[in-house]
């Protein structure tokens, strides 16, 4: 059984940093894409950033770009998000997921296994 921990959101001020981990375990994750999700109150959840495992080949989503990094450890089975010059609307519940494929991708149906969520908020 696959399980996804997420870490490390919490409240800073716009502008600020923060880095989220996401600890895997369960099963080999060198033929799966990785992604990091986020869902704001009222909104649908959104695509922030994916990256091939193998390969560690990203994409981001427009908003983000030029402002979050994602990266991964193998040896630790371990993605990370580090977010800079967060702002308010960056807000939101963020989550790791696996995907069912090695392809990176952005549809939320392409990801078969999620963590619980870990809650970012930016304040103006």
């Amino acid at each position: 059984q696959v399980q996804l921990v997420e870490s490390g959101g919490g409240l800073v001020q716009a502008g600020g940093s923060l880095r989220l981990s996401c600890a895997a375990s369960g099963r080999t994750f060198s033929s799966y894409a990785m992604a990091w999700f986020r869902q704001a109150p009222g909104k649908e959840r959104e695509f922030v950033a994916a990256i091939g495992w193998s390969v560690g080949s990203t994409y981001y989503a427009g908003s983000v770009k030029g402002r979050f990094t994602i990266s991964r450890d193998i040896a630790k089975t371990t993605v990370y998000l580090q977010m800079s010059s967060l702002k308010p609307e960056d807000t939101a519940v963020y989550y790791c997921a696996r995907g069912k494929t090695a392809a990176v991708a952005t549809a939320t149906y392409e990801y078969d296994y999620w963590g619980q969520g870990t809650q970012v908020t930016v304040s103006s």
